[in-house]
């Protein structure tokens, strides 16, 4: 029964609507149920099955410890990816995916500490010493450094996997996981191509209900881990 309701809410939540048919990905084939109206319908039992191969990834992930990032810069995915991750205390990107994220982390580290020692020097009362001309020049050092790496503060290593919501338009992260050997799990639509990715779970990117309900999966399993990973206070 919770799989059949799993369905009808992937039904109601738009999530089996693809792409025009000419704009269809060959590999996407095997989850595709049929064309109705020159638009390609996603196979929701593919779906189901896909997505609960990701959640027991993700399961094992967090269960260790490890961080997942989350990623979509598309509007529709923005705030509920930031939502995720936030509930979730996990690093996530929703502004622009910053080339070299993954293959020069180094770099993208050294930015992610300087945000942290701005935040704290402005919240530990320090930045009083400086003139309020060096005060701005520092304020707008860190509303800078905050759009860029805001999202990854969480960060105190390389993550284990990214999420990812719509792999066309993050194409460049795609490449870079793939290039770092970093397990990718994402939502993928009928024009991307799922064979770039570890854990693809086939479904419509651009639904908001349709990005919600998969990312309120994962948040789900992810609380849950969490919940009972955290050590018993005596």
């Amino acid at each position: 029964m919770e799989n059949e309701n799993l369905i009808v809410k992937m039904l109601e939540a738009g999530l089996h609507f693809g792409h025009q048919k000419a704009k269809r990905h060959p590999k996407m084939e095997p989850y595709i149920f049929t064309v109705r109206n020159g638009i390609s319908i996603i196979d929701l039992q593919k779906t189901q099955e896909k997505l609960r191969e990701a959640l027991h990834f993700i399961q094992e992930l967090v269960s260790k410890g490890e961080k997942i990032l989350f990623l979509g810069t598309k509007k529709q995915a923005q705030e509920i990816i930031r939502k995720t991750a936030s509930e979730t205390q996990m690093p996530y990107v929703v502004k622009r995916w910053l080339g070299g994220t993954f293959t020069n982390f180094e770099v993208i580290q050294k930015k992610i500490n300087r945000l942290k020692d701005l935040e704290r020097g402005e919240a530990g009362g320090e930045w009083e010493k400086y003139t309020k001309k060096e005060r701005l020049a520092l304020s707008r050092e860190k509303k800078k450094l905050q759009e860029m790496v805001g999202g990854l503060v969480t960060l105190n290593g390389f993550p284990q996997a990214i999420f990812i919501i719509d792999i066309v338009k993050e194409k460049n992260a795609v490449h870079e996981a793939r290039k770092k050997k970093v397990p990718i799990i994402a939502l993928v639509d009928t024009n991307g191509n799922p064979e770039l990715i570890d854990y693809p779970i086939p479904g419509n990117d651009d639904a908001i209900r349709g990005i919600d309900l998969i990312c309120t999966k994962i948040t789900e399993v992810i609380l849950e881990v969490q919940k009972t990973s955290k050590p018993i206070k005596s």
